[in-house]
């Protein structure tokens, strides 16, 4: 009797296998991306950002297969330099700030919503020990190359505080691009607006940037105005709550910033906290740029097919 129902346990999980319509969506080298990664891929981008069930399904698949594709070439520099079975640290410290830009209490209440959304715990804990180590790999390579004129920033943080009887920080999201071979300038900034204003700013924010903020929707968070840059700063100053700016010129792209909230920075100004602060996020955008030059050197010379 035992012997016959592990026999129809074993033809009812081997049919309900069969069900499942397993389709081959892309390859990076001999690496594959299904149905099913992409399935859970999209489960996760709009858990990152909710305004991207507004996209239709096909937009969401397209959106979810290039992330994965971005995530395998990572993985397989990654592989050739680390062992990614460790570094369980860097895994623990990237959960945690995750989980406070979320507004999660707690891992309890983290593994609730995963198991609700249909999320695979191990799946995401994979995903922030990659992300982590490329940060740290573009960390290594690429630090000695960073040009900061600290002096200059210090003289840029005093002018702005002492001519300035109020000082304002603002709630921004970004969409940052670079101009392509294969489209005018002109061409993708009508693209990008046109997206924009059909679909909003943070589900475009998803589909045109190439900063790693792109998977938040384009999210930084709060930041006040000696942080930002006098180019950044006037194109934003006079934008009203909701509205976004033309894009602005920065090093070696071009970014639109859209301004989700702005209120009166109330807390007494430490010049030496404002230059560090400000020194952290130059090294962080100049890194951000090396990462991208760098990725798009990796993806150039593997091989990628997607059906």
């Amino acid at each position: 009797m035992k012997i016959v129902i592990i026999f129809l346990i074993s033809i009812f999980y081997n049919n309900l296998v069969f069900a499942i319509d397993i389709k081959i969506k892309a390859k990076v080298n001999n690496e594959i991306i299904t149905n099913i990664d992409i399935d859970h891929e999209k489960k996760y981008l709009v858990f990152l950002n909710p305004k991207l069930v507004e996209l239709n399904n096909e937009k969401i698949e397209e959106i979810a297969k290039n992330s994965l594709i971005t995530e395998l070439v990572k993985k397989k520099e990654l592989n050739l330099l680390v062992n990614l079975d460790q570094n369980k640290e860097i895994i623990d410290v990237l959960q945690n700030t995750f989980l406070k830009k979320k507004k999660i209490k707690s891992e309890k209440e983290y593994l609730e919503i995963l198991k609700n959304r249909g999320l695979n715990y191990k799946k995401i804990r994979k995903k922030f020990q990659i992300e982590g180590l490329w940060n740290q790999l573009i960390y290594k390579k690429f630090y000695s190359n960073i040009k900061i004129n600290k002096e200059e920033l210090r003289l840029r943080i005093l002018d702005k505080f002492e001519n300035s009887e109020k000082k304002y920080e603002y709630n921004l999201s970004e969409i940052v691009f670079k101009e392509s071979s294969n489209e005018s300038l002109e061409n993708l900034i009508k693209k990008i607006n046109k997206n924009i204003n059909s679909i909003g700013f943070e589900n475009s924010a998803n589909m045109f940037s190439i900063s790693s903020s792109a998977k938040n929707g384009g999210l930084i968070g709060w930041i006040n105005e000696l942080q930002i840059s006098d180019n950044i700063n006037k194109n934003i100053k006079n934008l009203k709550i909701n509205s976004f700016s033309e894009p602005i010129k920065i090093s070696g792209s071009y970014i639109i910033i859209k301004i989700n909230d702005k209120r009166v920075f109330k807390e007494k100004i430490n010049i030496e906290d404002q230059l560090n602060s400000l020194i952290s996020q130059e090294t962080n955008r100049q890194l951000n740029n090396f990462s991208i030059i760098f990725y798009k050197k990796l993806k150039k010379n593997l091989d990628i097919n997607e059906y």
